[in-house]
């Protein structure tokens, strides 16, 4: 853990000297230079890096660093898709977390702040990638102008399918449903377009809703709408994006699994297209212990970890049949992946192997990749050749992963059993009680925020405000009350059992009349007003 520690700081101190305010460091020559836009882009991915690493002055700094110079109003192309996982993401991640990094927070936090501004802002300039025929985005636009005349109405699968995350996210934050709505309209029409048995393919037109490229696989291309499918059905509890997935994941056992490999087919037919394993591929047996599919995730995970052994790291394309890297794809750039998925395997067996990983992970980067200036691409696994590039994914996904896999008492791993409660302009809420949803950049959304930020659901409120307004009336001391939670309808309601009186260390009365009538074993609303209903009756 310790040496991850050091090879993060190695890396952003780096950055900070001599790359800052560019989106990257270009560690062979000491410089930076911009890449995805022009958003210092490695600060912003950094940052909840190091509040997992325990740095909160840094992270505060960063913080007020950002608001002062990160713009959006900039004549620059930016892919739709990065820009989401990593800025967006990033800076939601960010503002979630700010209170617990120490940032004086403002008064309606969670659901305003300067970085959810900025991430509203930033995913505003996304939005006119979406308005297309089908509802699914175009690859690029211009953060200024929108989409550009001339754009290519070619996407990917994952830049058409990677925004329920950050757009649920958003829209639970801000009250403005128009984010969550793109996602889902995006999301469904992919779901729409599947072929007969069952699969998606690479590429497609975004206007014609025609295939450009037929290849179906779990791979570049295609990887996290499978994985944003999982993540937000947990995030949104969303039964039917989880069926869909589940859909999915039937057709990708039934045509591309091959001896714990998956392999790429063609989406129509199921004949098999590339017999090839890539690097981002890896993220999958993490996938699939959310769902709870451990064996066939390990089994798997082994498989890829014999080709990290054999290189060293994972080289982007890899020939099952040969044993061997393709041409023109034998580089790792750092990519995550793989600890990715080691660390969720690790949550679920604690089994040694997967550290083993990851000791194995720091030894290969920290012998081949490490320069001077940080920590460089590697451009061929065969020779150990490097490029002059650090990935702002480095810092917030590979070296994220790696120090939660051997930190097993970090924040992020929280069981429940410690959690804030905050109060919002809508009621109380809890928040950091752990079950972090990691978006595709390895950003941590705190599901529990998504229920801090809705308008309270006015039966409720309306029936506890008119029993309280009855009981001071009759200035009865015998019934307390509290806010109960229906099993999710109070939103971010806690177990009234466990909230009894805080105030002044107040102890329970134990006599049966004193009983709160808001706390039975939630019953529904309906039963609730019928149980209260002679109150009403009483005095009307």
């Amino acid at each position: 853990r310790e040496r991850v520690r050091a090879m993060f700081y190695h890396a952003y101190e780096r950055y900070l000297e001599s790359a800052f305010p560019y989106d990257e460091l270009r560690p062979l020559t000491c410089d930076g230079q911009d890449t995805w836009g022009s958003f210092s882009l490695t600060l912003i991915d950094a940052l909840d890096t190091l509040l997992i690493l325990g740095n909160v002055s840094e992270f505060q700094r960063v913080v007020n660093v950002l608001q002062e110079g990160v713009d959006f109003d900039i004549d620059v192309n930016a892919s739709v898709f990065e820009t989401n996982i990593r800025v967006v993401g990033g800076l939601l991640s960010a503002h979630l977390l700010s209170k617990k990094a120490g940032v004086e927070v403002e008064a309606g936090w969670p659901c305003s702040g300067p970085l959810l501004r900025m991430a509203e802002e930033a995913a505003r300039k996304l939005l006119p990638a979406f308005q297309t025929p089908t509802g699914m985005p175009y690859g690029t636009v211009n953060l200024l102008y929108g989409v550009n005349p001339g754009e290519t109405p070619v996407t990917c699968t994952a830049g058409i399918g990677t925004f329920i995350v950050e757009f649920a996210t958003l829209s639970h934050l801000t009250g403005d449903p128009v984010f969550e709505d793109v996602a889902r309209k995006a999301l469904k029409a992919l779901w729409k377009n599947r072929s007969d048995i069952g699969l998606v393919g690479n590429h497609i037109d975004v206007i014609t809703a025609k295939w450009v490229a037929q290849d179906a696989g779990i791979g570049a291309g295609v990887d996290s709408y499978f994985e944003y499918l999982v993540k937000g059905a947990i995030l949104l509890q969303d039964k039917e994006l989880m069926s869909m997935f589940l859909e999915y994941n039937k057709a990708i056992k039934n045509y591309t699994k091959f001896d714990d490999w998956y392999l790429w087919v063609q989406m129509y037919k199921g004949t098999v297209s590339m017999p090839v394993f890539q690097s981002l591929e890896a993220y999958w047996p993490g996938l699939q212990s959310l769902i709870g599919d451990i064996d066939n995730a390990m089994r798997t995970f082994l498989n890829y970890y014999t080709v990290w052994k054999q290189f060293g790291g994972l080289p982007e394309f890899y020939n099952i049949p040969q044993g061997y890297t393709v041409d023109k794809r034998e580089g790792y750039p750092l990519r995550p992946e793989l600890i990715e998925s080691a660390m969720y395997l690790y949550r679920a067996t604690r089994d040694p192997t997967l550290l083993e990983l990851g000791r194995d992970a720091v030894e290969s980067i920290e012998k081949i990749s490490r320069v001077d200036c940080g920590f460089a691409t590697i451009k061929d696994l065969r020779d150990h050749r490097l490029d002059n590039r650090m990935e702002s994914f480095f810092l917030a996904e590979t070296v994220k992963y790696l120090y939660l896999l051997f930190d097993p008492d970090n924040f992020i791993h929280n069981d429940g059993s410690a959690f804030d409660v905050v109060v919002t302009p809508y009621g109380e809420c809890v928040l950091n009680a752990g079950g972090y949803i990691f978006n595709t950049e390895a950003h941590p959304i705190d599901p529990a925020a998504l229920h801090c930020c809705r308008k309270r659901r006015e039966e409720q409120w309306e029936v506890e405000d008119l029993m309280r307004e009855f009981y001071s009336l009759k200035k009865t001391k015998k019934f307390t009350f509290k806010r109960a939670s229906n099993h999710g309808e109070g939103e971010g309601a806690r177990d009234p059992e466990d909230a009894s009186s805080e105030k002044g260390g107040e102890k329970r009365n134990t006599k049966k009349s004193s009983h709160s009538l808001l706390s039975c074993p939630s019953p529904s609303f309906n039963s609730k007003l019928a149980v209260l209903g002679q109150v009403f009756l009483d005095n009307t």
